[in-house]
């Protein structure tokens, strides 16, 4: 069952190793006398307050001051205006001192000349901050000037303020050529009649919070983001995450445990008559569809519990089925026949609907159009070829090729065809720019699996380890998954669980396996099948379905061990049983 013998057919067998920007900011000197005798004694520094040194928690790193501002802020922010400054009077800490409070104040009621002078009374040490911040308010005073027509003081404004500023330039430039037609500019920088001014003022308190510092003006939704990024570090910390976001808490440290990954065989399916070799759930997760040494491919449907039946057996190919793919929209197949033909297939009747096939070579391998109207394959002379799904012959190239393409896919974009193009190379070729990249390996290359993003790659090798690519810009090798075993067949591995945070392997050794895709760490090993498992596959919709394919001729469903968790919740010894497993032989 476990072992299979040398007279195995070679396609299942691995192939040996011999064969200054746009914006508010500028550096310039400050503007006008008026502004520069602002400055000195009627500087105020801001948020100064009694009790500025006293810190609270168990680590003495939290001031208190700067808390119950955060905590004020939150109360404002939520509609809680009453709670807040009853928050500021109690605790004698205020959210803003006086010249801040003004200066906010004089933004909201649109008393700009006054604004752009608080501005400078407050003390801020960014010349830089300053400079920008006042643009933006003279932006605006400028805009309300053009809207009721008042055009000279409007050039005013622009030439004898803003100009002088040396900032942001090109947007000088623009606003003056909005003289020139400022109803048409207008139309184009405002929103509901009547409500411009007032939209246009929030924008601009808006704008400013990521102009000057944060101990200026706190950020609006500060203590949500203080307590987002640490519900978000709790999770990526958890080796064994496989939740959604909605299941975390504020209440209590969040931690899964191993209970939450998919290790308990739910179902076993028994329709294919000999060894299974590939298997792949559909882009909705309603459907799997199998492949098989007996010549078959079988598409199974996936009920709302769970519990997966046979739909339909699609028969007609004369040779052991190598692959079974999934179209974009889940209402066509691919199945691809070792060194015969590629049949597609609709879902909905069983039909096979069209056979691929070119004069004196034959597929290996076969992959879909990312728009589902074309389909691409590797070829027994080492060629890819891509035809339409009428069949008419589109592209077929060979390069530089070494080996036969035992595995091929395309982006979704469409831009970059993915293929083994010699014993430890994988090609990632630009369709668009014709230049292609490559990722060369230290040993030879068994398959490949793209992840849902398209940005990283796993690669399986021959020694039997796992690596994953970042095949962004120049590939780079970013983890490594070890444990499994593999020798002499084609073993396949995929992404899974909760964004894609596991990696899983099938193995010789008739096992599967599951690693932290972050970490590399090896969390689980599930037993169960009697023979080598060739592939497995991740349920994309449903974080606690796993299914793996064999030859022992069958499929395993895995799900949550609900036994363990009970146990564990009762905190006693989890028991080993994998409880009740349900048998699908297609009657």
């Amino acid at each position: 069952m476990g072992v299979v013998e040398d007279t195995e057919p070679p396609l299942k067998r691995a192939k040996r190793l011999t064969d200054e920007q746009n914006g508010f900011s500028g550096n310039s000197s400050l503007r006008g006398t008026s502004v520069n005798n602002s400055l000195g004694d009627l500087m105020a520094r801001p948020l100064t307050s009694q009790g500025d040194d006293e810190t609270i928690g168990s680590k003495g790193v939290i001031k208190k001051s700067e808390f119950i501002r955060i905590i004020t802020r939150a109360l404002y922010s939520l509609g809680y205006d009453k709670t807040g400054a009853m928050l500021e009077e109690e605790s004698g800490i205020s959210l803003h001192n006086s010249t801040i409070k003004l200066f906010l104040q004089q933004v909201k009621d649109g008393k700009w000349d006054q604004s752009v002078k608080t501005l400078y009374r407050i003390g801020l040490p960014d010349e830089k901050a300053v400079k920008s911040a006042s643009f933006l308010l003279l932006e605006q005073k400028f805009l309300e000037l053009l809207k009721v027509e008042n055009i000279v003081d409007a050039l005013g404004t622009l030439r004898n303020e803003m100009a002088p500023l040396r900032i942001n330039t090109k947007r000088v430039h623009e606003l003056a050529s909005s003289l020139i037609s400022p109803s048409s500019f207008i139309s184009h920088t405002t929103s509901t009649p009547g409500k411009e001014s007032v939209n246009s003022r929030s924008k601009v308190l808006e704008e400013l919070q990521n102009l000057l510092p944060a101990s200026v003006i706190i950020p609006e939704k500060r203590l949500e983001c203080l307590v987002e990024n640490s519900l978000h570090i709790q999770r990526d910390s958890c080796v064994f995450h496989n939740t959604l976001d909605s299941d975390l808490s504020l209440y209590s440290d969040h931690q899964c445990g191993q209970h939450q990954i998919p290790s308990q065989t739910v179902q076993i399916l028994e329709s294919h008559t000999d060894e299974v070799w590939f298997l792949q759930f559909s882009h909705n997760g309603k459907y799997l569809a199998s492949s098989s040494k007996d010549q078959t491919a079988i598409i199974w449907e996936i009920c709302a519990d769970g519990h997966t039946s046979l739909k339909h057996t699609l028969v007609g190919h004369q040779k052991p089925v190598i692959a079974i793919l999934w179209s974009p929209d889940d209402r066509q197949v691919l199945t691809c026949g070792a060194e015969e033909v590629i049949r597609r297939w609709d879902v909905d009747s069983g039909d096979c609907v069209h056979i691929y096939e070119k004069g004196g070579i034959s597929p290996i391998s076969c992959g879909w159009y990312p728009d589902g109207q074309g389909i691409i394959a590797g070829m027994t002379d080492r060629s890819i070829c891509m035809w339409d799904l009428d069949g008419r012959e589109l592209e077929c190239w060979k390069g530089q090729r070494t080996q036969k393409v035992s595995d091929i896919a395309m982006t979704d974009d469409g831009k970059w065809l993915v293929s083994v193009c010699k014993d430890s190379v994988i090609s990632l070729f630009d369709r668009e720019a014709t230049v292609e990249r490559l990722i060369e390996e230290e040993d030879m290359i068994t398959s490949f699996s793209l992840s849902n993003d398209n940005k990283y790659i796993l690669v399986n090798l021959h020694n039997q380890e796992i690596r994953l690519w970042n095949i962004e810009g120049d590939p780079k090798i970013v983890s490594r998954y070890k444990g499994h075993k593999r020798s002499r067949f084609i073993i396949r591995s995929c992404f899974g669980g909760y964004k894609q945070a596991f990696v899983a392997s099938g193995s010789e050794d008739s096992q599967v396996y599951i690693w932290h895709r972050s970490t590399g760490k090896l969390i689980v090993e599930l037993p169960g099948h009697a023979g080598a498992v060739n592939c497995v596959s991740w349920s994309p919709t449903n974080l606690h379905m796993l299914a793996s394919a064999s030859d022992d001729g069958t499929i395993r469903i895995w799900g949550l061990d609900r036994i363990n968790q009970q146990n564990q919740k009762k905190h006693v010894q989890g028991s080993s049983s994998n409880g009740v497993i349900h048998r699908c032989n297609g009657n």
